[in-house]
């Protein structure tokens, strides 16, 4: 029987441009479904590939505390994503679901 060898597969390695950064974020808000946790989490990914101490200074939060925030763990104030998302040099946008509820 022939030996499967497996590796850790970290997604902050391949974000590597803007654009990478940008549709990675949008993947992971589209299929988030509300999940703000997961959102945080995909910040975190997009924050280690840019680095977590230029991202700290450039949305003025220590890097523990951004650490924390986007550990995946908990969910952040938004305040602290709108800072996140502006540090990371992204922008948030808004569009009608494609699916629509009628009642």
């Amino acid at each position: 029987m022939m030996k499967t060898t497996t590796s850790l597969y970290d997604v902050a390695e391949h974000l590597r441009t803007p654009e990478d950064m940008a549709a990675y974020l949008e993947a992971c808000i589209e299929e988030a479904d509300g999940d703000a946790v997961f959102i945080a989490k995909a910040l975190g990914d997009i924050a280690r590939a840019q680095g977590m101490t230029q991202v700290a200074r450039d949305s003025g939060l220590s890097r523990e505390s951004l650490y924390r925030a986007l550990s995946g763990e908990r969910s952040p104030s938004f305040d602290t994503i709108l800072k996140v998302v502006t540090a990371l040099g992204l922008k948030l946008s808004a569009g009608v679901r494609s699916e629509v509820e009628v009642t």
